[in-house]
């Protein structure tokens, strides 16, 4: 197996038009940038990603959820519980039951078109 190849630019290289420190006044806030890293980390795990897509489809319960995903109500509570946290799910309580359903369009439209992306390769 051949070394990977460093990415670095030749010697006559002058750089790009833009200077590093205007470059730098244009990125998010590290806080931002946070965030956004624990959005896909939260998609990085495939139980979260197939729990995401349940409840693309339509609003539903633990139970449902349990029953869709062959795994326990404790587990994917738990699961429930991360998502909710980082504002990627919602719920609504009807009498005992819970139901999560996505937290709004954008969430959808980033789960959707990841997963046009993995099927357009």
């Amino acid at each position: 197996m051949e070394p990977a190849a460093l990415e670095e630019c030749d010697d006559t290289c002058k750089g790009s038009e833009l200077e590093p420190e205007s470059m730098a006044l244009i990125l998010p806030e590290r806080e931002t940038t946070d965030k956004m890293a624990e959005m896909f980390k939260a998609l990085g795990d495939p139980t979260r990603v197939r729990l995401i897509y349940a409840l693309s489809q339509r609003e539903l319960c633990v139970h449902d959820l349990s029953t869709i995903l062959d795994m326990g109500q404790s587990a994917v509570s738990h699961q429930l519980r991360y998502l909710r946290n980082l504002r990627i799910v919602k719920r609504r309580k009807e009498g005992k039951t819970v139901y999560y359903s996505l937290n709004d369009a954008h969430v959808e439209q980033i789960f959707l078109q990841t997963h046009e992306h993995i099927r357009h390769e």
